[in-house]
């Protein structure tokens, strides 16, 4: 359910699970988690989806039997934004509850026009995963954090391309990532690392 492509220094992890709106069990978490730490040899690395949703979250009867504070979350956001590579997440549909902490743990995020970005866990009764406030209010400013995660806010592209959420509205994310990928494709890994580690 997770796909892996690589293409020399460019990495591409598929979430390919459309028919449950590529809902995330642990299996899956951990295998992105896997990647992701594998992946200091790669100069970008792309987060995508199939279908027409990035991802629901957790997968329903998972989350009921505790997928919903699993560790494997931060495992796979801290990888992410570990890693001295471009990270990118193409943002092929709505991203949801704890999927948000891999979007969030990228360098950017490019999504489809029709994309919805909700994290309900005031009205589920959860925490969100620890990471994923401060990672939110870094790009939308605290009270627009709370907007989502206290008032439950659902937040179309647009509007969220305004807040500072995604970085830029396309109709193809994955063609849009591997545009934004050029350069990095094209210098060595240690300016890549030089330049992501001077930015913070």
């Amino acid at each position: 359910m997770i796909e892996l492509e690589k293409e020399g220094g460019l990495w591409i992890a598929t979430i390919n699970r459309p028919e449950k709106a590529n809902s995330l069990t642990r299996e899956m978490l951990v295998r992105l988690a896997e990647i992701a730490e594998a992946a200091a040899e790669a100069k970008v690395l792309i987060l995508t989806s199939a279908g027409k949703v990035f991802s629901a979250g957790a997968d329903l009867d998972e989350a009921r039997a505790g997928l919903a504070t699993d560790p494997a979350w931060e495992r796979l956001s801290g990888a992410v934004a570990a890693l001295p590579a471009l990270t990118i997440a193409a943002l092929n549909g709505t991203l949801a509850g704890g999927a948000f902490g891999m979007a969030l743990a990228c360098d950017l995020r490019v999504s489809v026009p029709s994309a919805k970005f909700f994290y309900p866990v005031m009205k589920l009764g959860f925490l969100p995963q620890p990471s994923d406030p401060a990672r939110l209010a870094a790009l939308v400013g605290p009270a627009r954090a709370k907007l989502i995660l206290m008032a439950g806010q659902k937040i179309g592209a647009p509007e969220a391309l305004v807040m500072g959420l995604i970085d830029r509205i396309c109709e193809e994310p994955i063609d849009e990532a591997r545009i934004l990928s050029a350069d990095a494709l094209g210098a060595e890994l240690s300016h890549i690392a030089g330049i992501k580690g001077l930015v913070g």
